[in-house]
């Protein structure tokens, strides 16, 4: 940990990059640091940098080379080395299928809903001696939502406002009756990661939104997938992603944000009974709230 000393309030803004988006190139000062935590290494080195006056780290989700699958992520350690490097704000960039019309390849959302239809993943910080529940019920910071969604119209670019984020196991796309059954519940993309993602922010405090970009219709779509036409739709959309990016750094909420108080009331353990080595385990995610 003692070489993180130095960089310890650089990640002011998180940005963890999905498919396309593997590196931001419009950074100044840039820097690649190994980050080691409780929870194990993350998917990549960090890279921190600098954008205007704000501080920014950046992680490609699934590695560089896009290596790692959406069920092997570390979620755990790519959000507590957010939260080493003092990030206090984290934007999830993800492609995602379409499940409405009007949500058009190439169209940017950013949802304020979730729904998990994912198995296996660990979503939480605690456990092992120490119960923790943290309100979820509105999953997305609404003031870095807003800004993102301000960021994205001034540079020009479509985007949609709300709506629900299927998160899906995968690797797999879904069969055509999964897709209609999700559109049956109203749900607007669907993807594969960033539900962990949101999760564990909370956990941490951290302010937290998606940056969904549209690559295609799903399969309930009788437009055919054209994998090509994906890549270039993925192509066009990190350039959007990154438009926005740049245009929200000068736009960021400022001030305190209950995000930032999600486990005020949240453990329930008593002190007593947490271990020594939990209470170092968690040092960075809720080291305030174990005394």
């Amino acid at each position: 940990m003692a070489e993180l000393a130095g960089a310890a309030m650089k990640g002011r803004l998180g940005v963890i990059g999905g498919s396309g988006l593997y590196d931001l190139d419009m950074l100044q000062d840039v820097q690649r640091i190994a980050v080691e935590t409780p929870f194990g290494a993350p998917s990549d080195e960090i890279v921190l940098g600098r954008l205007g006056d704000v501080e920014i780290a950046f992680l490609p989700r699934h590695g560089r080379g896009h290596r790692i699958l959406p069920s092997e992520l570390n979620f755990r350690a790519n959000v507590h080395a957010m939260k080493q490097l003092g990030v206090v704000q984290l934007i999830a960039v993800g492609a995602v299928g379409s499940l409405r019309e009007e949500i058009v390849p190439g169209h940017l959302v950013v949802p304020d809903q979730f729904i998990d239809r994912t198995f296996g993943r660990c979503s939480t910080f605690f456990g092992d001696g120490v119960v923790a529940h943290v309100p979820f019920g509105d999953p997305v910071c609404g003031r870095l939502a807003a800004a993102l969604v301000e960021s994205a119209q001034t540079v020009g670019t479509t985007v949609h406002a709300g709506g629900t984020y299927i998160c899906m196991e995968g690797p797999q796309f879904s069969t055509r009756a999964e897709s209609n059954l999700y559109r049956s519940w109203g749900a607007s993309v669907i993807g594969m990661t960033n539900l962990q993602e949101a999760k564990l922010a909370r956990e941490a405090e951290i302010c937290f939104a998606t940056l969904a970009l549209a690559t295609d219709y799903d399969c309930w779509h009788e437009t055919e997938v054209d994998i090509a036409t994906i890549i270039d739709v993925i192509g066009a959309n990190a350039r959007r992603a990154a438009d926005t990016l740049r245009e929200v750094a000068g736009r960021l909420p400022e001030g305190d944000c209950r995000c930032r108080h999600a486990l005020d009331d949240a453990i329930m353990t008593d002190r007593a009974a947490i271990s020594p080595a939990m209470r170092q385990r968690l040092r960075s995610i809720a080291g305030r709230h174990l005394e």
